[in-house]
């Protein structure tokens, strides 16, 4: 039977297991599609966003491949889905380097 995990992020130990890089990987690839996505549909931070969503579309990809767990699962996909809108709106209204 499994053991309840205490912390911070035991709601994506489905498992009952921690699994601390999962957990940290699928948070970063959370925010970073959120910055991406939101600073997209702000035409001043157009660089910004392709920046964040170039790095986030990797980090979200090994997180993915990674992942223990559905939740952490779940996660990646949705910061996945706003690395890729917001590096795509970035780079329609400008690109990486103007």
């Amino acid at each position: 039977m499994a053991q309840a995990v205490h912390g911070p992020l035991s709601f994506l130990n489905t498992d009952g297991r921690p699994h601390p890089r999962e957990n940290a990987l699928a948070l970063v690839t959370l925010v970073l599609g959120t910055v991406a996505f939101i600073f997209g549909f702000l035409p001043d931070l157009n660089m910004v966003a392709a920046w964040v969503g170039l790095i986030g579309l990797p980090i979200g990809a090994y997180a993915q491949m990674i992942s223990a767990t559905t939740a952490e699962r779940f996660l990646v996909v949705i910061g996945l889905g706003g690395a890729g809108v917001g590096f795509y709106l970035g780079m329609a209204n400008g690109g990486l380097f103007g």
